[in-house]
């Protein structure tokens, strides 16, 4: 499709550490050098696990930057593998020590999930974010009062402060997309989000004129899927697909459920939802013709 450029396969990785990267982007960092690391050392997940008095599936999960390394760990782990240089190693457990932080999102525990949490951190280090969505608009574009019924239809019998913190988490991370240096947001929406009246006539009005707003900024896209290509290529529920500029980091798939997620980041896994998100974006119609077909939508809930 002429201006879109579907994505490419990832960079080689490098040792290099980002600086400035949110917490949760430094333990996918972490983790993708332990498991380098240990690889070329020619040690088995079992012998690391051993290393460290764990689990193999403790291994795994920091590997794959879904569990925090303890400095203590770290350093035991860097000398199995055979890292002797001490500027190195207090490189790596400055590292350690930063991925232990909190990001800004933590003040909202009481109402964050511990499955939808990596998905924030990830979002404030993402050079790209492309995400198709087959029920409602994305977090990152929607209005309070079209946040607030989608989370109240969710959440009904909850207090009413509870919904206006889940609101204003919602919005929060909405910020990055007003940085001087916003990542790429590509969205894909399924036809259905646009006939379903969320909220009701006047808060879709609201939500759609705000879209169309939205895609006059240099840095947001929004395509509209049509039934007829959904119905064959809809990979049946919602795709956020996350790039870094920092060549270290693998492209990462999140995928949200009902009640929990799913983020991969293994390569052979995140070009098969790459592949989707391309061919679902060649099969829709241009940025520009879905601005009209956004239009009509707004038209209907005049």
């Amino acid at each position: 499709m002429p201006g879109i450029e579907p994505l490419q396969p990832s960079r080689k990785p490098t040792l290099a550490p980002a600086a400035g990267a949110s917490p949760t982007v430094l333990r996918l960092i972490l983790g993708a050098q332990l498991r380098r690391m240990r690889a070329e050392a020619g040690i088995t997940p079992d012998v690391a696990a051993a290393c460290i008095r764990c689990s193999t599936a403790k291994i795994s999960r920091m590997e794959t930057g879904h569990s925090p390394c303890k400095e203590r760990d770290a350093a035991d782990l860097l000398a199995l593998y055979g890292v002797t240089d001490p500027a190195r190693t207090a490189e790596f457990l400055d590292l350690v020590n930063k991925a232990g932080e909190r990001g800004w999102w933590r003040s909202y525990a009481d109402v964050l999930p511990d499955w939808f949490e990596p998905l924030v951190g990830l979002e404030e280090a993402a050079a790209s974010i492309r995400t198709y969505e087959s029920h409602y608009i994305p977090g990152l574009l929607q209005t309070f009062d079209y946040a607030y019924a989608v989370v109240r239809s969710g959440h009904a019998i909850e207090p009413e402060e509870v919904t206006r913190r889940r609101v204003e988490l919602r919005l929060k991370r909405q910020d990055l997309l007003y940085r001087s240096d916003p990542p790429k947001l590509w969205v894909l929406l399924d036809e259905a989000v646009l006939m379903r009246p969320t909220g009701g006539r006047q808060v879709m009005r609201e939500q759609l004129s705000h879209l169309l707003d939205m895609t006059e900024l240099p840095h947001v896209i929004v395509q509209v899927a049509p039934f007829e290509v959904t119905a064959h290529t809809s990979p049946g529920s919602g795709i956020t697909y996350l790039r870094f500029a920092m060549a270290q980091l693998p492209d990462v798939a999140y995928l949200e459920h009902l009640t929990n997620a799913t983020s991969v980041n293994k390569r052979e896994s995140t070009d098969e939802y790459r592949w989707i998100l391309d061919s679902l974006s060649a099969q829709s119609p241009s940025p520009v013709e879905s601005r009209r077909l956004l239009r009509q939508a707004l038209e209907r809930y005049s």
